[in-house]
């Protein structure tokens, strides 16, 4: 993933995951950081970067800005991505999404998430 598009998933995690909900937002960093995991292998980045491709594409199945089923097919896609590479996704992988997902959902005051994100700590390609 080039830093152009990890930038372009940020931004659209970070414009959408109140309205995305906690389910999607987790479940894309899991697949976020097992594809900028070394030990992931390069049949499984792919998936996981259509997958994500999917997710921060302006063309939908279902259009982002339709109310509640708006991301019901980016969810879909990200599941059958998640199921697709599972070997992959490591406890440490899920743990750093949560961490995310926590440090996003449980405040009170809606924190600046682009200031607020988890430490990359895993190896790059």
């Amino acid at each position: 993933m080039s830093e152009k598009e990890a930038k372009r998933y940020w931004r659209k995690l970070v414009t959408s995951a109140t309205i995305a909900g906690r389910e999607v937002v987790e479940r894309s960093l899991c697949l976020y950081y097992a594809a900028r995991d070394k030990g992931t292998p390069l049949w499984a980045r792919s998936v996981i970067y259509g997958a994500l491709g999917y997710f921060i594409s302006t063309i939908d199945a279902v259009p982002d800005v339709t109310p509640v089923l708006g991301y019901c097919d980016d969810l879909k896609v990200i599941l059958a991505a998640l199921a697709t590479t599972a070997l992959y996704i490591t406890p440490e992988i899920k743990e750093k999404a949560s961490i995310q997902s926590r440090a996003w959902f449980d405040t009170a005051d809606e924190p600046a998430m682009e200031t607020q994100t988890v430490d990359d700590q895993t190896t790059h390609d």
